[in-house]
């Protein structure tokens, strides 16, 4: 079969090559064809070596795929020849809270990614794709949308009537804001670029916050809210938001720190924190059923990704090089042809 190899650390050192096919799969597991992979901001990280360097050598990167089961092992009930099916992150993750070493073992790295054609998984660390979506827009959803659901729905609720704050329009702020709505909730989208803000309203942001014209957007957004403050915000920015994220939050209002785009090191006033007793929450992705639950509400709500137009594998070398300038309005899905 295909697959895209890292053999040392470093964009230039990922070569698309023949490998051994997979054999068939063991009892338990299933054999997957995959159709489609998307990138996120950590395949890229992974791939330069900034990630974690300690990652073992070759592994095929990215962490999100979709494909069609092409044989299942014995004792397989749930799944069956010709499902589409949706790759978990954590794939040892099952549910609650798990081991170490359940949290730490994950596709792209470092465990063997989705940009190949084949792979084997264990029928307990797969779900079947929503219903509503193609395989293509299946694909988008592994960590970024989980990551969005993981944050307003299993970490920490959100209630109808509530505000959230999502930063940028990222993969897992524009999954954040659809997800919000959905709920019930007010959201505010905090963005640089002009060229974004009609599209993030067309989704339901229901406030935009220029963060060129108002900086400090954190007191934007209290006026937003009548000085009450946002009751859930998706952080992603890292050192250079969460003063501002804090600043922003209600009390008793959650943070839920998803990226560090702007670093992971900061001089921040950490009072308020404890004076309105706001909630900073790491999220990182979740659960194999987490998943599932997030696929199945999808089905119920009819949430469609926001996806850029199709890319193909064959220029992966290319589309990852691109990826980090951040010129992209929602996922970027490749073909796996």
């Amino acid at each position: 079969m295909k697959a895209y190899v890292l053999e040392s650390f470093g964009l230039e050192n990922l070569k698309l090559q023949s490998i051994a096919d997979p054999t068939s799969p063991n009892k338990g597991e299933v054999l997957i064809q995959f159709k489609n992979c998307s990138i996120n901001y950590r395949d890229t990280l992974v791939i330069a070596g900034k990630y974690d360097p300690r990652f073992p050598l070759p592994m095929v990167p990215l962490s999100d795929g979709a494909g069609i089961i092409l044989e299942v092992g014995e004792d397989v009930t749930d799944f069956k020849v010709g499902d589409s099916v949706i790759t978990a992150f954590a794939p040892e993750w099952r549910d609650g809270i798990p081991r170490r070493e359940e949290f730490r073992s994950t596709l792209g790295g470092p465990l063997d990614g989705t940009l190949r054609e084949f792979g084997i998984f264990s029928a307990k660390s797969i779900v079947k794709s929503p219903s509503n979506l193609s395989l293509a827009q299946s694909s988008s959803l592994p960590c970024a949308a989980l990551t969005a659901w993981s944050a307003l729905m299993e970490a920490n609720p959100i209630l109808p009537g509530q505000t959230v704050l999502v930063q940028g329009t990222g993969g897992v702020s524009l999954f954040a804001l659809q997800i919000a709505k959905k709920l019930g909730a007010k959201v505010i989208c905090t963005s640089s670029s002009p060229e974004k803000f009609e599209k993030a309203k067309n989704l339901g942001a229901d406030f935009i916050i220029s963060t060129k014209e108002f900086p400090e957007w954190s007191k934007e957004a209290r006026k937003i809210t009548d000085k009450r403050g946002v009751d859930h915000i998706i952080e992603i920015g890292g050192m250079n938001t969460l003063s501002q994220s804090i600043a922003a939050s209600s009390s008793f209002g959650t943070i839920s720190l998803i990226g560090v785009l702007g670093g992971n090191s900061m001089d921040a006033n950490l009072l308020p924190v404890v004076m309105n007793q706001i909630r900073m929450q790491g999220i990182v992705v979740g659960s194999v059923r987490a998943l599932d639950r997030m696929c199945r509400a999808i089905e119920v709500w009819d949430l469609k990704p926001v996806l850029e137009p199709l890319l193909y594998w064959k220029d992966a070398i290319g589309v990852l090089k691109e990826f980090p300038k951040g010129k992209h309005f929602g996922k970027v899905v490749m073909e796996i042809n």
